[in-house]
């Protein structure tokens, strides 16, 4: 075991040279395109800023589904001339009432998975409904695995648009992360006011383009939504010309004319198109844009509007443009999201934090530094070279990673230096046992090497395992503990079995005549 090629030196200290590369980076500040930008960000409990945990509220969701199904099951009955009556939701249930007949019908056809010609198997089969039948009522409801679907959509897509929303403010290194099969949570290390954050995260941001009601009846019907420009209600058709789905971009910009700001907007091609149409035939009418049920602007159509390129404009102060055309961009969230855990961390608290992980791990590197000199001479030197080489190693993994560090994760250090010397400490005690009974060093160091093999790779299998479950099972600071550990215990396995015994062949094969004192 004392023996080394040079492809494997050349392996060995190429690697170390990149992680002591990767490492040094920290020192280091390059332009923000660059790749050798990369440096280890510190954890909220150490930089300080804000805590959110987002709850995605489904209910409204789940309302709009049934609501979607509802018109298709209409539309079914009417295609196949079933009389029914009452057809409505209630309780996150559709409820109609049909003949026995039809109903016995009804409930065959929509499970006939092999008729390739029934569009109604994968809208209502058991695996997304549920249909129970109570005399002529019949109720579908969501079955506990159409729950769980509509929950996993409604927090991925949550998820998306709010890493959207949150990196287009620019906010430094933020974390976003599920919790849960409905929850998210973020972390914004270094904010010190979340409150533009928490007004962003709590509009679902659906947009769409309705005309000013100037009638009480309309074959659409009306309703009345709150203007935020004229601070009143006024009456808008349901009938929806244009949705916020269509948009490719929107952008703040100042009206020259007006003096104000505005947001620009650009329609796709189909976009483009309807509201190009829509407008054509609406001249003179006015077209309200609505926002999460609120009216946010009602101009007069003076023209159409034909090139798919418009502007919003409602008396914002830049800073409103700014967020709205933010929000435009990142698209709608699927259902709202509520604050249900808000916490902030001062920078005091974080450098405090910082500093007694700190003084905690140089005093325990000190007394382990000097505990190996006194305790195995110049083998302990080697010790301790191996010990600082594996934490400048591991700060390289995690530059490389980008990984952000926490209180926990400057526990998971200190430990790895305690294992470091772990490991250290059996292999030297089993090499002074060889010594004893062999007469050639070469043999005594490489037997010692060997027969401590298993016990050390087998104590820091078992760790790593454990890791591997803190980091899968656990939350975020448990998380950062279980990722420095990990990789600490990686990276004392390499220290020790590469550098620690390369220096150690050295030293051996130099004075492998001579009587060695451990």
């Amino acid at each position: 075991m004392l023996y080394f090629s040079k492809i494997k030196l050349i392996i060995i200290y190429t690697v170390i040279l990149l992680l002591l590369g990767f490492s040094s980076l920290n020192l280091i500040n390059f332009t923000e395109d660059s790749f050798l930008k990369k440096k280890i960000n510190l954890g909220l409990d150490l930089l300080g800023g804000s805590y959110l945990l987002l709850e995605v509220d489904t209910q409204p969701l789940i309302k709009q589904k049934l609501q979607n199904k509802l018109i298709s099951l209409r539309s079914y009955f009417k295609d196949s001339n079933y009389k029914y009556s009452n057809l409505r939701v209630s309780n996150n249930k559709i409820i109609f009432n049909l003949n026995p007949d039809k109903i016995i019908l009804f409930e065959e056809y929509i499970e006939d998975k092999n008729n390739e010609l029934n569009p109604y198997y994968n809208q209502y089969n058991s695996f997304q409904f549920d249909l129970s039948i109570n005399g002529t009522e019949s109720t579908l409801s969501f079955s506990k695995f159409g729950m769980v679907e509509i929950n996993k959509f409604a927090l991925d897509q949550s998820l998306e648009i709010v890493r959207r929303r949150i990196n287009e403010t620019g906010t430094k290194e933020p974390s976003i992360q599920k919790r849960g099969s409905n929850r998210i949570l973020i972390e914004l290390p270094g904010l010190k006011d979340p409150n533009r954050i928490k007004k962003l995260l709590g509009r679902t941001a659906n947009l769409s383009f309705r005309l000013v009601s100037e009638s009480e009846s309309s074959e659409f019907g009306n309703e009345l939504l709150f203007d935020e420009s004229s601070n009143s209600e006024i009456s808008v058709n349901k009938r929806v010309i244009l949705s916020g789905d269509s948009l490719i971009d929107a952008q703040p910009k100042m009206d020259t004319i007006n003096n104000e700001p505005i947001v620009s907007f650009s329609l796709d091609r189909n976009g483009s198109k309807r509201f190009g149409k829509a407008t054509s035939e609406n001249v003179g009418k006015r077209l309200a844009i609505v926002l999460d049920d609120n009216v946010i602007s009602a101009p007069s159509i003076r023209e159409p509007i034909l090139g798919g390129n418009g502007q919003i404009s409602g008396n914002f102060t830049f800073q409103e443009a700014t967020d709205l055309a933010l929000l435009l961009r990142s698209g709608a969230l699927p259902a709202p999201l509520n604050i249900i855990e808000e916490r902030t961390v001062g920078p005091d608290l974080g450098k405090d934090s910082i500093k007694a992980g700190m003084i905690s791990l140089i005093i325990g590197f000190s007394l382990v530094v000097i505990f190996m000199t006194m305790k195995y001479k110049l083998l302990g030197i080697v010790a301790n070279l191996s010990l600082v080489l594996n934490l400048l190693i591991l700060l390289g993994f995690l530059t490389l990673l980008e990984a952000t560090l926490t209180l926990p994760g400057i526990a998971g250090i200190i430990l790895t230096v305690g294992m470091s010397v772990d490991a250290n400490v059996l292999i030297y005690e089993r090499i002074k046992e060889e010594v004893k009974i062999e007469k050639s060093n070469m043999i005594a160091f490489d037997t010692g090497y060997r027969k401590s093999q298993s016990a050390i790779l087998d104590a820091n299998i078992t760790t790593l395992i454990s890791a591997i479950i803190l980091f899968s099972l656990g939350s975020g600071p448990v998380k950062g503990f279980a990722i420095t550990l990990g990789i600490g215990i990686l990276t004392t396995l390499f220290t020790i079995y590469f550098f620690a015994r390369h220096l150690t062949s050295i030293y051996v094969r130099k004075y492998k005549e001579d009587v060695i004192n451990l």
